[in-house]
């Protein structure tokens, strides 16, 4: 009895019933892990997140835990870093926010839902293409292409944190190893998901002490993810893992606009 009194308080006091608890524990993990290892991974959370919080509300939970995703990646592959390579798409990143964070406070939050599936397909879409190219796969390198993705990745992640597909096909461009590419990418998430912070704490009012409290409270879970990322990158089939999440996060999109 003490024990189930026990799980209730703590369920209070996080605001949670227990099935938004688990759904939390599970994209705490699995931040973790795609900051790490797969980044598509984070794909799946998204729609998940918005179907059980809504949409502005959801963004509002998964970043912080983004944060500290990023803080571990950074510091994972901290010697790995190109830093032209962050620099340069940035301030287009910024324009891209600039108009997410516009649109985001007009909208109502059943739009902000729609828009979250969307983009996500839309990424999952850039998924699935390039998977299918293989090594075939051609990225353009023109000046043009740059200024797009950065845009592109921008606004994504104002509205759905949906940013990481497109950012990785400008990363693609680059040729960049893989340490590299995991080591800018952490990066310049870190750096765009700082500067989104303040936007979503005092324009969104999505964030606020419950959520740092739900960050806080799922910290092991997160680096409990980043380790097995690290770990499972070597050795895991990550053709066919790329295939399950992404058909799993097509059908989470899907949801959304049920």
């Amino acid at each position: 009895m003490d024990l189930l009194m026990s799980n209730f308080n703590f369920l209070a006091l996080l605001d949670l019933t227990q099935v938004q608890l688990i759904v939390v524990i599970i994209a705490a993990f699995l931040v973790g892990f795609s900051k790490t290892g797969i980044g598509g991974v984070t794909m799946l959370v998204i729609p998940v997140l918005a179907s059980f919080f809504g949409g502005k509300d959801s963004t509002g939970i998964l970043l912080p835990m983004l944060l500290v995703g990023d803080v571990i990646a950074v510091w994972s592959y901290r010697k790995s870093v190109n830093w032209k390579n962050v620099f340069a798409p940035l301030p287009w990143a910024l324009i891209g926010m600039l108009a997410g964070a516009v649109v985001g406070n007009m909208i109502s939050d059943q739009v902000f839902i729609i828009l979250i599936g969307t983009i996500v397909l839309f990424c999952l879409g850039i998924l699935v293409y390039a998977e299918k190219k293989g090594k075939n796969f051609k990225v353009p390198t023109g000046t043009w292409f740059y200024i797009t993705a950065g845009i592109l990745s921008g606004f994504a992640t104002m509205i759905g944190n949906a940013a990481g597909p497109i950012f990785s096909v400008y990363l693609l461009a680059l040729g960049l190893q893989k340490n590299h590419f995991m080591g800018t990418n952490a990066w310049f998430f870190f750096i765009i998901n700082f500067i989104k912070l303040p936007v979503q704490i005092f324009a969104w009012h999505n964030i606020g002490l419950h959520s740092f409290t739900l960050t806080a409270v799922m910290l092991p879970v997160i680096a409990a993810g980043a380790v097995l990322g690290l770990f499972i990158i070597k050795k895991i089939n990550e053709k066919f893992f790329r295939l399950l999440i992404i058909s799993m996060t097509a059908l989470s999109a899907l949801r959304l606009f049920i």
